[in-house]
């Protein structure tokens, strides 16, 4: 491992933070997003740094403080304020105490805190504050963990590090464990950091450079140690994929999903030849059920992963069969899990959800399941952390874990937990959501409505470009295709599965007008209508269908119709009849798929300014009928003009509407004659 130490960009850190704390908290915070720019060291908040310096209270006074991470703060993108300044000397009294409780602990680190709007410390601040150093940097770094994760970690470390770290046996973080750690660095006050086995790695120095270079130092010597050792027993020829992920991950969102409560999970997935080689090891069931690598894994992967069987292109029902006797298997493990640990506790802890957050499939590669595509990336990225440990870990020795009740205790830890926040979910969390035609105004603001609600969405348009600067915008999924090609729009939706592991809602609204009298219009022209206008709509609904139905968790189908459907306008058929055709596509979709759960539901919009309804369209219809562009746009009941947002939240409004199924909504300001009788 490389120091990326620069003197030129410290400099800058000085510059651009000092104003806002002081050069050590700069250089603090420039260190530690050395550290967590790096996903072999840290990953999705964990680790923590600190620095112990002096800075003014409210009557100037200056006061000994100790600025450590915050709770909520990823090293990688840190600021000052991710570090707050905690009285020093309170926490250092602390030592004298035989016994302090976690909230406690808690409670002296908020109560001396500097600024009181600051965030919590992190739950290692009596760690850092008991010890002398001035700069002390945590890593969960994955050579680490290679070594300490061994039924030999404490030996094969003190032979690794010698006098250049102290050693210590995993004890859960908090008072116990600082003041272990406190003990053990007195008696070798020349060490340049700790090892925690099963857990990571300190590193310590009187300047930030130097604790940094050390931590890079003592990852670097783990390293090298790895590098010598011989392939392993992970070591596999890559099984080759039986099965698309498109195939295989509706069916894991579906045995995942809820049918009480309706509620979804949000997949990710992640595949690479080192990935493929670990799935395909012969004592695959051994070490991916060993446990985790580093304790805070726990609540966001769950003690171990769910290993399903290889799926095969001809039998995907025989594979989705086996799995879910697989989750069966799982979800009873884990209660006897829960059970036998929290009679430890007195039968004092409320069980969590059971369901697995990472699934491993041979072939095909790993999932991750989460609340929303965040959630289920990290979760990903700590699965293919755990690959990258165990794979080296098991090439130095053997891999062994925490024991079980230590990763109960981890992951029923409070204030582990409290890292997963207690936030209310939007009414369409854990929902996929797919919008055709969605660069177009329309669709983009449709997109933007689900989207406000919690959604994950992906839009399809044939502009590339435009739609994945669309999808950038949403934090969502760009995908360019034809819907007139049945072929596009199935790849649009295995891009889309593998992505977010399946379909929920699909707002079908890709489309263009034609115009002319139907009398003279040539053939070309209706069937290229009828081609997008109304096939397209049956492209993407039967391969949206396709895969609701292997989730077998329900969906809804969205059209955009148009009034003309049911109160055609004058030299306007070759958009009007295909759809009209639309419009019964919708309802036939509701009769043959209710009994799945899957509800088709249709808006007839009207005068909506868009890419269909042009400044030059609306010149040309306002002309035909004798009225000004104003009145034109406002000829309706309300006497408003009508947006693309009124139809967003039509769209919205109907996927919320669990009991209606073949309904049209009206959205044109009020028309009687466009009414539906």
């Amino acid at each position: 491992m490389k120091s990326l130490w620069s003197s030129e960009a410290a400099d800058d850190a000085i510059s651009r933070w000092s104003g806002e704390s002081n050069d050590d908290v700069a250089l603090r915070t420039y260190t530690t997003r050395l550290l967590g720019g790096d996903p072999t060291l840290v990953l999705h908040g964990g680790g923590n740094t600190s620095v112990k310096t002096v800075m003014p209270d409210l009557l100037g006074r200056d006061i000994d403080v100790i600025c450590v991470k915050g709770s909520g703060w990823d090293m990688g993108e840190i600021e000052p304020p991710g570090l707050p300044a905690v009285r020093l000397s309170p926490l250092r009294e602390l030592l004298e105490l035989d016994a302090l409780t976690d909230e406690d602990m808690v409670n002296a680190c908020r109560t001396n805190l500097l600024d009181a709007a600051s965030p919590t410390p992190s739950v290692e601040t009596l760690l850092h504050a008991f010890l002398p150093h001035r700069f002390i940097d945590h890593t969960h770094a994955n050579a680490v963990l290679a070594l300490t994760d061994q039924p030999n970690g404490a030996a094969l470390c003190r032979e690794v590090y010698g006098d250049r770290a102290v050693v210590l046996p995993y004890i859960q973080p908090g008072f116990e464990l600082a003041k272990q750690a406190w003990a053990v660095q007195r008696e070798q006050p020349d060490c340049i950091g700790m090892i925690l086995i099963k857990h990571g790695v300190f590193s310590f120095g009187d300047t930030a450079r130097e604790a940094y270079e050390r931590m890079i130092e003592l990852v670097t010597l783990a390293e090298q140690r790895i590098a010598s050792a011989a392939a392993g027993r992970v070591a596999a020829p890559a099984t080759r994929k039986a099965a698309s992920v498109a195939e295989v991950a509706p069916v894991i969102r579906g045995l995942l999903a809820d049918p009480g409560n309706g509620r979804r999970f949000i997949l990710a997935h992640r595949d690479s030849e080192r990935i493929r080689s670990y799935l395909a090891g012969p004592e695959l069931t051994r070490y991916a059920r060993e446990g985790v690598v580093t304790p805070d894994h726990a609540i966001r992967t769950k003690p171990t992963p769910l290993i399903l069987p290889t799926p095969k292109a001809a039998s995907i029902e025989a594979f989705e069969a086996e799995s879910r006797a697989a989750l069966d298997a799982y979800v009873t493990a884990y209660d006897a899990y829960f059970e036998r640990n929290n009679a430890r506790h007195g039968a004092t802890k409320t069980r969590l959800d059971p369901l697995p957050r990472v699934i491993l499939v041979p072939g095909v590669g790993l999932f991750a399941a989460g609340a929303n595509a965040k959630a289920a990336a990290v979760a990903a990225d700590l699965a293919e952390t755990t690959i990258d440990v165990i794979t080296d870990a098991e090439a130095v020795g053997r891999f062994e874990s925490l024991t079980d009740a230590e990763i109960f205790d981890m992951e029923y830890w409070s204030l582990e937990q409290a890292k997963l926040g207690k936030a209310v979910e939007p009414a369409l969390a854990r929902t996929v959501v797919v919008v055709t035609g969605g660069a177009g105004t329309i669709g983009l603001a449709t997109a933007r409505a689900f989207r406000s609600l919690g959604a994950e969405v992906a839009l399809l348009d044939l502009d590339g470009r435009s739609v994945s600067t669309a999808a950038d915008g949403l934090g969502g999924l760009g995908v360019a295709g034809d819907v007139t090609s049945r072929a596009d729009v199935r790849d649009a939706m295995d891009a889309i599965c593998a992505r977010f592991g399946g379909v929920d809602i699909v707002v079908s609204g890709a489309g263009a007008a034609w115009q002319g009298a139907i009398g003279s219009v040539s053939d070309d022209v209706l069937r290229r209508s009828f081609e997008l206008n109304f096939f397209a709509h049956q492209n993407v609904a039967a391969e949206a269908v396709r895969i609701m139905l292997a989730q077998g968790t329900g969906g809804v189908l969205l059209f955009n119709a148009s009034k003309q459907a049911v109160n055609p306008g004058r030299d306007f058929g070759p958009y009007g009849l295909p759809k009209a055709a639309t419009l019964a596509l919708m309802r036939q979709y509701a009769v043959d798929y209710g009994d799945a759960g899957i509800r088709s539901c249709a808006v007839n919009a009207d005068r909506i300014r868009s890419g269909l309804l042009t400044d030059d369209m609306i010149e040309q219809r306002s002309a035909a009928r004798g009225v000004s562009e104003e009145t034109y746009m406002s000829g309706n009941l309300l006497q408003r003009e009508v947006t693309a947002e009124d139809v967003a939240n039509a769209f919205v409004d109907l996927a919320l509407a669990p009991s209606t199924t073949g309904a049209v909504v009206t959205v044109d300001g009020g028309n009687i004659a466009a009414a539906l009788r």
